[in-house]
């Protein structure tokens, strides 16, 4: 069965991440009251949404507030609507909001066509859908950047995660 949220407004919406550097699992969370919707992401999905919002952000007039600090922690308890596969992203300029969508990863077989069990339709999947306001949208690339450089540093030329004892750089091969 598949879970399916759709937000016009989102009193919050951050990513957050649990556990120790080097194994940490990575949230998005949405909030509207009592409502709270997490989807369990990696690291560099999260990277990624703050870099698409943060580009269309540059097109759009600067945001006028921004939420408050404690409104970017994750809710508890935190357990995972879906993981996230497909994302999209857009704007609407009639409400003045950032429309992002966040769907359910679906397994793929060897033709690259989805895997669906007899039991279940094609599109059975899990979808969170919000309406941001740039403030919003603004202050998730923030606290993504932070969420993400809290963790093990990246090396110098090939980008990966370096753990305290170092690591196989496939560059310096």
């Amino acid at each position: 069965m598949s879970v399916y949220y759709d937000f016009d407004e989102v009193d919050a919406f951050t990513v957050g991440a649990l556990g120790e550097p080097g194994g940490r699992t990575f949230f998005i969370q949405a909030r509207r009251g009592a409502t709270r919707v997490t989807v369990k992401c990696e690291k560099q999905q999260a990277s990624a949404i703050a870099d698409y919002l943060r580009r269309l952000l540059n097109d759009l007039p600067d945001p006028t507030e921004k939420p408050m600090p404690s409104a970017m922690e994750l809710a508890g308890p935190v357990e995972a609507a879906f993981v996230l596969g497909p994302v999209g992203l857009g704007y609407d300029k009639g409400t003045d909001r950032v429309l992002l969508q966040l769907e359910e990863v679906v397994d793929l077989d060897e033709e690259g066509e989805p895997v669906v069990d007899d039991d279940e339709e094609e599109d059975d999947r899990g979808h969170l859908r919000v309406f941001l306001t740039r403030s919003q949208a603004a202050a998730y690339c923030e606290h993504a950047d932070q969420v993400v450089a809290a963790g093990r540093p990246s090396c110098r030329w090939c980008n990966h995660p370096m753990n305290p004892d170092g690591h196989i750089c496939p560059r310096m091969n």
